[in-house]
């Protein structure tokens, strides 16, 4: 069988690969991760704001170039904690000008009531009342009045300095601005914890301007070039329009016609993490519109009262490292490291496994609420095709199985085979760099050892028989390879059946 990862008619010189579908029923190094993050910065840094990418290495870093209260900072916060962990491989921010016209939410605080005792009360942010080691503490002295604790309410804000909004205090009622304009603003919540200690205060949240607005992607992405960016974080959610334009540069892996990344003359694609805190996601994935896609994966918190871009940074902690140390397992069973959970005594969806089971049908992941955080129990892409049983596709650990076999391949490709002779089987040859067909057919059977041993594929035997190595019948420059392998499964499901009686005497 011969290739077609690049056209007959193509003669310039080029390497292609090409991914298609297989159904087999009856040492290389691991592919290196690279992270983009894709997100906005604080309005304050949006003046000479630089859209090139830049390696972060760390939080601080990434708060000095984008504003500490902005998305791309919440993002790295996550990736690069400061207690130590996160990510192990290179993260580049891609950061994006906030789109024309976009407005920042605005909330207010409505205190009402003098304080009859002494207290503290916190403001409960995104689910959190202390970040990055500052706590949004109000402390209330007996008499204070609701301009006095408004005043007190806006310095606990404004002085932590990751926080994402700003406030200012008129007359006992403090207005809370995003500290960037944009859609993804609108997701921002503020309550107030009285901490059982009401003291004669109440407060009321209302929401005064909608966040709205959301920038275009794909310059970004156009900047991504012949980097081999694995993993992309997508800090505006669940935007149709957005997911729309990661989809259409990523492309497909068609058999006959793959676009995009997967494109045999790149073949550099990635999988774009987009966060979710809605209760059953699958509104997003079961649209009818992405069941063909392999680009975006969902990566849920229901009802966290976090940020959604939270969420995909979470996963992006398990997946990177997974995918980089340890590509043949999966993130299942491990549990995000730093993503609020709902409002005390809320059951969320997929803690029923029917519903995760239809959920992961639909193409949309999964997790549960173990031990207080949410753990991840299917990680997913959006793929979905119906009549695809099981779709080859839909775990983003099968793709990093095929992402990793190319670059192994490509690997062996570089050394053994460009820029080198062909040469006949039957020849005798003792120049260098000739390849002859049943050299690179023996690499190949090699490597399919390989593979088998790091536990990428099985039946190594199987890709070994159905490797073909030919010199193109039409172009003497041209050597075609075809092969087939057997992607590794991932104990998903076990399943017991267990006998039970009683015992009789003889």
């Amino acid at each position: 069988m011969s290739s077609t990862a690049v056209a007959l008619n193509r003669i310039s010189r080029i390497v292609g690969y090409q991914l298609t579908k297989g159904t087999f029923n009856t040492s290389s190094p691991n592919l290196p991760q690279r992270i983009a993050v894709l997100a906005e910065a604080s309005t304050a840094n949006q003046s000479g704001l630089s859209t090139s990418p830049v390696q972060i290495t760390s939080a601080a870093q990434a708060g000095k170039l984008y504003g500490f209260s902005s998305p791309m900072y919440a993002i790295m916060r996550i990736l690069f904690p400061v207690n130590g962990g996160g990510v192990t491989v290179p993260v580049i921010a891609f950061a994006q000008l906030a789109a024309g016209g976009s407005a920042a939410k605005a909330m207010t605080i409505t205190v009402t009531g003098t304080a009859t005792a002494n207290g503290t009360h916190y403001i409960n942010i995104n689910g959190r009342e202390i970040i990055d080691g500052s706590a949004y503490a109000v402390n209330i002295v007996n008499g204070d009045t609701p301009t006095v604790i408004a005043g007190k309410i806006v310095t606990a804000i404004n002085n932590v300095l990751s926080c994402p909004v700003s406030a200012a205090n008129t007359a006992g009622v403090v207005t809370c601005t995003a500290e960037w304009t944009g859609l993804t603003s609108q997701d921002i919540s503020i309550t107030v914890d009285s901490n059982n200690t009401s003291i004669g205060v109440t407060y009321a949240v209302a929401q005064t301007v909608a966040g709205t607005g959301t920038p275009t992607v794909t310059s970004s992405l156009q900047l991504f070039g012949s980097d081999w960016n694995t993993i992309v974080i997508n800090g505006y959610g669940a935007v149709s329009a957005t997911m729309a334009e990661y989809e259409a540069f990523n492309g497909i892996p068609d058999p006959n016609t793959p676009s995009g990344r997967y494109t045999g003359t790149i073949f550099k694609p990635f999988i774009a993490l987009t966060g979710s805190t809605l209760d059953n996601p699958t509104s997003i994935t079961s649209a009818g519109v992405r069941p063909s896609n392999v680009t975006i994966a969902i990566c849920p918190a229901p009802l966290s009262q976090g940020m959604p871009y939270e969420a995909a940074a979470n996963m992006a902690v398990l997946f990177s490292n997974a995918a980089q140390n340890s590509p043949h397992l999966d993130v299942s069973g491990q549990s995000y490291p730093d993503m609020p959970l709902p409002v005390a005594g809320t059951t969320i969806a997929m803690q029923d496994y029917n519903n995760r089971d239809a959920y992961v049908q639909l193409g949309c992941s999964t997790v549960d609420i173990v031990a207080g955080a949410y753990q991840v129990q299917d990680f997913v892409t959006t793929y979905a095709p119906s009549g695809e049983i099981p779709p080859q596709f839909r775990y983003c650990r099968n793709l990093m199985l095929d992402f990793n076999i190319r670059y192994g391949y490509y690997l062996l490709e570089l050394a053994n085979v460009v820029d080198h002779a062909i040469a006949n089987d039957g020849d005798v040859v003792t120049a260098t760099n000739v390849i002859k067909p049943k050299q690179w057919t023996q690499i190949i059977a090699n490597y399919a050892n390989d593979l088998a041993k790091r536990a990428l594929i099985a039946d190594a035997s199987f890709m070994q028989s159905s490797t073909e190595v030919n010199i193109s019948t039409t172009n003497p420059d041209r050597l075609e390879t075809f092969f087939r392998y057997k992607r590794t499964g991932y104990l998903r499901i076990a399943s017991t059946t267990a006998e039970a009686g009683f015992n009789f005497g003889n």
